[in-house]
C-alpha cells in the first residue's frame, strides 16, 4: 500500500470565487483520497470572509458540504494575520493557504507565510502587481519551504501566465504581448463597437454589462483601465521588465473627467449619457477606416514600453474578431516570429478561475509528492 499525504487546506475569501473553489476542491478531494498510486488526503481546516472565521483549532477536518451553514453560524472570533499564520504553521503536516481576497493586507503577508512555510495559492493580483519590492520579496522566499501560484491573477483560468513562464524557462525571446485582457471591457466594446458596424450608445453598453454582472458595483472600477494595468504589470515582470507599478506606464481610463469625483456609481451611471459624444466620435472615425475600437493592453519589450488604452484594429484582426467577454492574448517570440502564440476564452467568472486556482493547488500538490 503506498503510504497516505495529509495536507491541510485554509481557504479565505468565499464569495463567488472562493464558493467555486469550495466546490471544486470537494470533488478533487475525494478523487485523490481514492488514489491508488498516490493517494492523498486533504483537510480543510479554515474557511473565513471579512467577519465570520470557522477553523479547527486541533486541525480536524471541517465538512464540505456543511461548510457554508457552519461558517454562518460560528461564533468564533475572527483571526488577525499574525494569529492566522502562527495557527498555520503549527499544523502537523504541509499546509496550503488558498487567499480568493482582493485584500491589500493579506497579499503583503505571502512572505511572512512563506518563510512559515505556508504554501500559497491566490488569484489576488495585489501582491503580484503592487510595489516592485513585495514581488521581489514574495519570490524570494518561495524557494524553500513554500511554494506560491498565481496563474488566475491574469485570464482567470486560461493559461497565460504558465505559458509565459515556459516560454522564458525554455529560453525563447519574449518581443511584445498584446490583447484584450478585461473580460469587461471586451463585452463592453463587442457590444458599442461590433464588427459588422452599428451598435447603441457607450453608457447604455456599461449599464447592460452592470445588469449582466460583467462590471463591478461600482462601473468605474473596470472604466478606470487599473485592473487591466494590474495584469500587464504582472505579466510585464515575468517576461522581465522590471515595471514599478500599474501606476507607472500610460493608462487610458474611461471615466469622463467630469463624473471622476462623483459620489456613487449609481450617480455615475445616471450622468454618464451626457458623455456618449466622445466615445461615439471615436468610433465613428474608426468605422470610417474600417476598423474597430478596442480597448486592449500592450507590452513592447524591445523598447520597454508598456500601455493601456483604445486602439483601432482592422476587422480581420483577431483582437477585433473577438466575441462576448472573452479575452484574446498573444504572445510574439523570437521562436513564433511573425505569427504569435495566441490564447483565448473567457477571461472572468467564478468557475473559470476557480478553475485557475484548483489547477494551481494540483500543482503544489504534485511537488509535494514529488519531493517525498
Amino acid at each position: 500500500m503506498p503510504s497516505r499525504k495529509d495536507v491541510y487546506i485554509a481557504v479565505i475569501g468565499v464569495g463567488g470565487v472562493g464558493r467555486c473553489f469550495l466546490s471544486q476542491l470537494s470533488v478533487l478531494s475525494t478523487r485523490l483520497s481514492t488514489s491508488e498510486t498516490s493517494p492523498i488526503d486533504l483537510s480543510l481546516i479554515l474557511v473565513s470572509r471579512t467577519s465570520k472565521v470557522l477553523y479547527s483549532k486541533v486541525f480536524r477536518p471541517l465538512p464540505f458540504d456543511t461548510w457554508e451553514a457552519d461558517l454562518n453560524a460560528s461564533g468564533q472570533s475572527p483571526l488577525a494575520l499574525d494569529q492566522l499564520v502562527e495557527h498555520l504553521s503549527k499544523a502537523p503536516g504541509t499546509v496550503i493557504l488558498v487567499d480568493n481576497t482582493s485584500s491589500q493586507d493579506v497579499a503583503d503577508a505571502y512572505p511572512h507565510m512563506l518563510k512559515r512555510g505556508i504554501n500559497v495559492v491566490t488569484p489576488n493580483k495585489k501582491g503580484f502587481s503592487g510595489s516592485y519590492a513585495l514581488w521581489k520579496e514574495i519570490f524570494a522566499n518561495a524557494t524553500g519551504l513554500a511554494m506560491i501560484y498565481h496563474e488566475s491573477t491574469v485570464g482567470a483560468g486560461l493559461p497565460v501566465i504558465s505559458t509565459l513562464k515556459d516560454l522564458v524557462d525554455t529560453g525563447d525571446e519574449i518581443q511584445k504581448i498584446e490583447g484584450v485582457f478585461s473580460g469587461t471591457m471586451s463585452f463592453l466594446f463587442n457590444s458599442f463597437a461590433p464588427l459588422g458596424g452599428g451598435g447603441g450608445r457607450f453608457s447604455e453598453d456599461v449599464k447592460k454589462a452592470k445588469e449582466l454582472g460583467y462590471t463591478e458595483p461600482d462601473p468605474r472600477d473596470d472604466l478606470n483601465g487599473l485592473d487591466v494595468a494590474r495584469k500587464l504589470t504582472i505579466l510585464a515582470r515575468l517576461s522581465g521588465l522590471p515595471v514599478d507599478s500599474p501606476t507607472s506606464f500610460p493608462v487610458r481610463s474611461l471615466i469622463p473627467q467630469a463624473l471622476e469625483d462623483v459620489k456613487t456609481g449609481e450617480e455615475f451611471l445616471s450622468k454618464l449619457g451626457d458623455h456618449d459624444g466622445e466615445m461615439g466620435k471615436l468610433k465613428e472615425e474608426a468605422e470610417a477606416e474600417g476598423k474597430v475600437i478596442r480597448y486592449v493592453g500592450s507590452i513592447d519589450l524591445a523598447k520597454n514600453d508598456v500601455r493601456v488604452g483604445l486602439e483601432k484594429f482592422e476587422k480581420s484582426h483577431p483582437i477585433a474578431a473577438l466575441k462576448g467577454s472573452d479575452n484574446i492574448i498573444s504572445f510574439y517570440t523570437k521562436r513564433y516570429g511573425e505569427n504569435p502564440l495566441i490564447i483565448q476564452g473567457a477571461g472572468a467568472g467564478g468557475e473559470v478561475t476557480a478553475m485557475g486556482v484548483t489547477a494551481d493547488l494540483i500543482k503544489v500538490l504534485q511537488r509535494i509528492q514529488s519531493t517525498r
